[in-house]
C-alpha cells in the first residue's frame, strides 16, 4: 500500500474568543489554514484536494458548506475539490481517512485536511444542546441537563459495576491533562488556577455536573481550528528534497483503526456484556491499527494523544489500548504510567481536558500534535525520543472510534 506522509500543520490559540472579537468560523478556518500554509513551507498552488472536519457548523455558526469557505481563502484555492466530514467528535479523523484514501489511490499527491469548530458563541446550555445531536436525539439523555456528561456518568457506573472504580483516579487522570497543558502555549486553561480541593470531591471547588462527573473532568467547550497537509510519496520526495529533509524522517500514517458501533449507549454496553473489554469495537480498532502498522501493541508506542472528553474516556483508553489489564486502569495511573516522564506518556499536550475540543479539529489536532513529537518541534511539552505516536478519537459515546499510528 503506498505511504501517506505527514508533512506538518498548525493549530490555532485554543483559549481565543473568537466570537468575542467580532469573528466567525471563516476567520478560524482562514488562520488555521494560512498558518498551516506557512509552518509547512507550501504554496496554495500546490493543493490538490481539502478534506474539512466539523460537526455543528449549521447548528452553532448557521454555516454550512464549508468546502466553499475553503475555496474562500485564497484564489489558487477556487476549483480545488473540498469535501466537509461530519462524524461528532471524530469528524477530524473521519477527513484524514478520506484524504489519506484519496492519496493512495493515487487521485491526488497533496491534501490540506483541516478541521474546525465555533462553540463559544452562544450560551453554555445551549452549546450543551447542540453538542448533544451526536447521541439519538429522543431516545436517550432526554431528561439530562448536560447530555454528555450525564452518558459518561453511565459509563463510570459501568466500570464500577464489573470493575469498581475510584474518583481520586479519574481526578488524576484530569490533574495531570490541565498540569501538561501549562507547557503548550496553545492551551485553552493554561492559565488557570487550581487549589488543593479542584481534583477531589468538593462540592464548591469541583462541582457535581452529572452524578460522579465533576468539573474538572470534562472537555473544553473551545473555539479553534487544526491543519495538516498529508502528501503522496511522490510529493513527499519532492518536498524532503526541497527542503534538505531526509525522506525518512518525515512522518508516515503506519496505521489506522475505524469501527462504527450502533448508536444508543445501552446498546453498546448491552454488546458487551460478559466481554473482556467495556467497548470491544475500541479495542478491535486499536488492534487493527497496530496489526496495520507492524507493531506488537502498545509496548512500540512512544507517546499517546487520546480523547479525554471526560476522564472516564481516557481512563477507557487506557485499559483498551492494553497499558492495563481491562477494568485496571488505576494501576497505570497510580504507578504514574501515563505521566509526562511516564512509561507511556499519555496527551502531553493537554488533551480535550487541558488543551481544549472544538470538536470538527481535536482528531486532526491529535496528528498534528504526534507530527510535533516525531520531529521534535514540540517545543515546551516535547517527550524525548519519540518514534511513534499513537491517536485515538471517538465521536459520540463511542459510535464513531478512529485511530492512527504515526511515525517514521
Amino acid at each position: 500500500m503506498s505511504k501517506v506522509y505527514v508533512l506538518g500543520g498548525y493549530q490555532t490559540d485554543f483559549s481565543k474568543n473568537w466570537a468575542r472579537e467580532g469573528k466567525d468560523i471563516f476567520d478560524i478556518l482562514k488562520c488555521s489554514v494560512e498558518g498551516a500554509l506557512q509552518a509547512a513551507k507550501i504554496e496554495p498552488s500546490e493543493v490538490d484536494v481539502c478534506h474539512i472536519g466539523n460537526f455543528i457548523g449549521e447548528l452553532g455558526s448557521k454555516q454550512g458548506q464549508l468546502g466553499g469557505l475553503f475555496a474562500s481563502i485564497h484564489p489558487a484555492f477556487s476549483g480545488v475539490p473540498a469535501s466537509r466530514h461530519e462524524a461528532a467528535c471524530a469528524s477530524g479523523s473521519i477527513a484524514i481517512l478520506a484524504a489519506a484514501a484519496e492519496i493512495e489511490a493515487d487521485r491526488y499527491h497533496l491534501a490540506c485536511v483541516t478541521g474546525v469548530e465555533l462553540l463559544r458563541n452562544v450560551p453554555g446550555e445551549q452549546a450543551a444542546n447542540n453538542l448533544g445531536v451526536a447521541c439519538w436525539t429522543g431516545r436517550e439523555a432526554q431528561d439530562a441537563t448536560y447530555p454528555w456528561p450525564y452518558l459518561f456518568n453511565r459509563l463510570i457506573d459501568v466500570y464500577d459495576e464489573r470493575y469498581g472504580i475510584r474518583y481520586e483516579h479519574l481526578a488524576e487522570i484530569a490533574k495531570i491533562n490541565f498540569e501538561n497543558s501549562k507547557l503548550n502555549p496553545n492551551a485553552q486553561t493554561r492559565n488557570w488556577q487550581f487549589n488543593d480541593y479542584s481534583f477531589v470531591e468538593n462540592d464548591e471547588h469541583n462541582h457535581v455536573i452529572e452524578g460522579r462527573v465533576r468539573r474538572q473532568d470534562c472537555g473544553q467547550v473551545t473555539d479553534g481550528g487544526a491543519t495538516i497537509f498529508l502528501a503522496s510519496e511522490k510529493y513527499a520526495k519532492n518536498y524532503a528534497k526541497r527542503h534538505g529533509i531526509p525522506l525518512e524522517n518525515i512522518p508516515v500514517i503506519k496505521g489506522w483503526g475505524h469501527k462504527t458501533a450502533p448508536m444508543l449507549l445501552e446498546e453498546k454496553i448491552k454488546e458487551s456484556e460478559h466481554q473482556r473489554y467495556v467497548f470491544p469495537h475500541v479495542r478491535q480498532a486499536i488492534e487493527e491499527m497496530f496489526d496495520r502498522a507492524g507493531l506488537s501493541g502498545v509496548s512500540d508506542v512512544d507517546v499517546i494523544e487520546t480523547h479525554d472528553c471526560f476522564s472516564i474516556t481516557e481512563y477507557m483508553a487506557i485499559d483498551h489500548f492494553g497499558i492495563s489489564a481491562p477494568g485496571e486502569s488505576w494501576r497505570a495511573i497510580e504507578a504514574g504510567d501515563i505521566a509526562f516522564n511516564g512509561r507511556i506518556p499519555v496527551n502531553p499536550s493537554g488533551g480535550l481536558i487541558g488543551l481544549g475540543h472544538p470538536v470538527g479539529a481535536t482528531g486532526i489536532r491529535m496528528v498534528l500534535d504526534a507530527y510535533k513529537q516525531i520531529t521534535g518541534t514540540a517545543g515546551s511539552y516535547q517527550v524525548e525520543g519519540v518514534k511513534n505516536v499513537a491517536t485515538l478519537n471517538i465521536g459520540g459515546s463511542t459510535t464513531t472510534t478512529v485511530c492512527f499510528v504515526i511515525g517514521v
